[in-house]
């Protein structure tokens, strides 16, 4: 019965920090692409911090049950951008770059919120579990930004990392690697659930935080 307590709890934890890290991380591409001269995503309506603009099911689940997933890519027209390879490297690195810097945000909060709770005792239970849940709700917020901001970084399609590291790769054999994208994306989906990749993507991400920490330990604040 706690176990599924607990479980219960970490869903609700996790479900509206998903749909913020998602969210952001598409706007950013957006946001970009915009700034480089693509206006798709703003004529579609795809600059907004609505979830369910952005939503994807499978994408989210994946959030949710293996901490690593995706959202409806934005809409990007290349025709738009100066330089359409270095544009496109650019768009798609503000995504994981977005939830880098939310990551960041979240463990200074953290650390912020451990020190005045340390500070100041809880007088009672409800001031306690009141304290302790600000503190899970913040790890999961910036353990899920952390876990999607790696995970998007692996040049592997249809992963932001492919768009950032295969656009160096000569032009014929980048396109010839992304007329395999789908069935790239249903290899990456069976490493998954079968967990090929959690040794590594848990050393990245563990790494990452682990940075992320001593900086935040470096403010004079803290």
């Amino acid at each position: 019965m706690n176990q599924l307590l607990s479980a219960l709890t970490d869903f609700l934890y996790a479900i509206p920090c998903i749909l913020l890290a998602l969210t952001v991380h598409e706007v950013a591409h957006g946001w970009m692409a915009f700034k480089l001269g693509d206006p798709t995503a703003r004529n579609l309506g795809r600059l907004t911090l609505n979830p369910l603009k952005h939503l994807d099911p499978i994408g989210a689940l994946c959030m949710l049950f293996f901490r690593f997933g995706w959202a409806r890519p934005v809409p990007i027209n290349s025709r738009h951008f100066k330089k359409p390879r270095r544009d496109m490297a650019l768009t798609a690195l503000a995504g994981p770059v977005s939830n880098i810097l939310m990551g960041f945000i979240g463990i200074l909060l953290y650390c912020i919120m451990a020190r005045i709770f340390i500070a100041n005792p809880a007088g009672s239970e409800f001031v306690y579990r009141l304290q302790i849940s600000t503190l899970e709700l913040l790890r999961t917020f910036f353990g899920l930004n952390i876990s999607l901001a790696v995970f998007n970084f692996l040049p592997i399609p249809p992963l932001d990392g492919s768009r950032i590291f295969l656009v160096f790769l000569p032009p014929k054999m980048y396109f010839g690697i992304m007329r395999y994208e789908r069935y790239i994306q249903l290899g990456l989906l069976l490493c998954l659930y079968i967990g090929v990749l959690d040794g590594v993507l848990s050393f990245l991400v563990n790494g990452l935080a682990a940075v992320m920490f001593r900086i935040v330990a470096l403010l004079p604040f803290l």
